[in-house]
C-alpha cells in the first residue's frame, strides 16, 4: 500500500499501523523501511526519527500519543460549538424580520415558536409522524430533571416512537449521568436506543426523521425555532454525527474514559478551561455542573498535582504535560 492511498484520521489506525506500533513499543525502535506499509505512523507523529541515527525511529509513549489525540478531539467539539453559535447568531435578526414568502406557507422553512407550550406541541406532532429516527442534543437542565412529570412524558413519547420501529440516538453532558435523568429516561425504554455523552455540546437540538429540526430561538429558550430547509437539516444533521463519534457510550452499555496519571477526563476538562482563565462559574456553565461541585473536581485536581494555590495550580497544570503532552 502506498503511502498516497493510505490516509486515515488518528483515531481510526490502521490494523498495520497498530502492529508496527505496537513492535515499536516492544523493541524500542524500527528501521526507517518498516514503515512503508504505514506511514500513518509516521503522520499522525507515533514514530519519530532518534536523534542520534535518523534511519531508526522511535516511538511515542501512548500515554503521549492519547493525550494528544484526546486534546485534538476536543478542540474539534470545542470549534462545532462555536460554528453552531455563529450560525445562531447570523440567523437571530433575520427570525425577528421575517418574510411574506415564509409567512404564508403551509409548511414554512423557518418558523417561529413563541412559548414552551407552542414548541413542545410542535415536537410531539413531528415525533407522531415521525418513521426513521430521532437525533438529540440535551444540554444539562437540572430545573428539568427535578420534574417527573417531564420525565414521564419524555419516556411515553419515545416510546410511542420505538414502537413504529424508528431509532433514537441521543448526546448528553457527561453531568446527566451523574444527575441520572439520561439513564433513568432510556433504561425504561425498549427498542433501537443509544445515548452518549461530552463533557460540552452544543445548545438544545431536536431532528426528527432528518425532515425538521428544533432549535432555540431565545436564550430563556422561551422561544424556539421549527427548520424545514434541507440545506440547514443536513449542516445539523452532520454536527450532529461529528459529535456523536466524539462522545463516550452511556446507553446501553457505558463506557468509562480511562484515568491518566490520577487525572480523571473530568478534570482534564477543567484543567483547560482553568488554564484560560476562566472562573469557577464559567466553567460550571461550560461543562454542566453547579459552582460548587466544579470547585470539589478543581480542590481534587490541586491536590493530586501538589497546588497549594489557584496561581499554582494554573502552573502546574502547564508543567505536568496532561492537556498536552505532545
Amino acid at each position: 500500500m502506498t503511502p498516497k492511498t493510505h490516509r486515515h484520521g488518528a483515531e481510526e489506525l490502521c490494523d498495520a499501523g497498530l502492529e508496527l506500533y505496537a513492535r515499536a513499543l516492544r523493541e524500542g525502535h524500527l528501521p526507517s523501511t518498516a514503515v512503508a506499509a504505514a506511514p500513518c505512523l509516521l503522520d499522525h507523529d507515533l514514530l519519530h526519527p532518534a536523534v542520534e541515527d535518523l534511519d531508526r525511529l522511535e516511538p511515542v509513549s501512548p500515554t503521549v500519543a492519547l493525550q494528544r489525540l484526546l486534546r485534538s478531539s476536543e478542540e474539534r467539539v470545542a470549534g462545532e460549538r462555536r460554528r453552531g453559535q455563529r450560525l445562531a447568531d447570523t440567523f437571530e435578526p433575520l427570525i425577528r424580520l421575517g418574510t411574506g414568502d415564509t409567512a404564508h406557507t403551509d409548511t414554512p422553512a423557518l418558523r417561529i415558536l413563541s412559548s414552551k407550550r407552542r414548541t413542545t406541541q410542535a415536537i410531539e406532532d413531528a415525533m407522531a409522524k415521525g418513521r426513521r429516527e430521532i437525533l438529540a442534543i440535551q444540554p444539562y437542565d437540572s430545573h428539568v430533571t427535578r420534574r417527573p412529570e417531564v420525565l414521564e412524558g419524555a419516556i411515553k413519547r419515545d416510546q410511542e416512537f420505538l414502537d413504529r420501529g424508528a431509532r433514537v440516538r441521543a448526546l448528553y453532558q457527561h453531568t446527566a449521568r451523574h444527575a441520572g435523568y439520561a439513564r433513568a429516561r432510556y433504561e425504561q425504554l425498549t427498542g433501537d436506543v443509544e445515548a452518549r455523552t461530552l463533557d460540552e455540546v452544543t445548545d438544545r437540538l431536536i431532528i426528527v426523521d432528518r425532515t425538521v429540526a428544533f432549535i432555540p430561538a431565545s436564550t430563556d429558550r422561551s422561544l424556539a425555532l421549527e427548520v424545514r430547509h434541507p440545506a440547514l437539516i443536513a449542516y445539523f444533521v452532520n454536527t450532529f454525527d461529528r459529535l456523536w463519534h466524539l462522545a463516550t457510550p452511556m446507553h446501553p452499555q457505558a463506557v468509562h474514559p480511562p484515568t491518566l496519571n490520577g487525572i480523571t477526563p473530568r478534570q482534564r476538562a477543567i484543567a483547560a478551561l482553568l488554564v484560560e482563565g476562566h472562573t469557577d462559574t464559567d466553567i460550571a456553565d461550560r461543562l454542566g455542573m453547579n459552582v460548587r461541585t466544579a470547585r470539589v473536581h478543581i480542590a481534587k485536581l490541586a491536590t493530586t498535582l501538589g497546588s497549594e494555590s489557584r496561581a499554582q495550580l494554573g502552573y502546574l497544570i502547564g508543567q505536568s504535560g496532561i492537556l498536552d503532552q505532545g
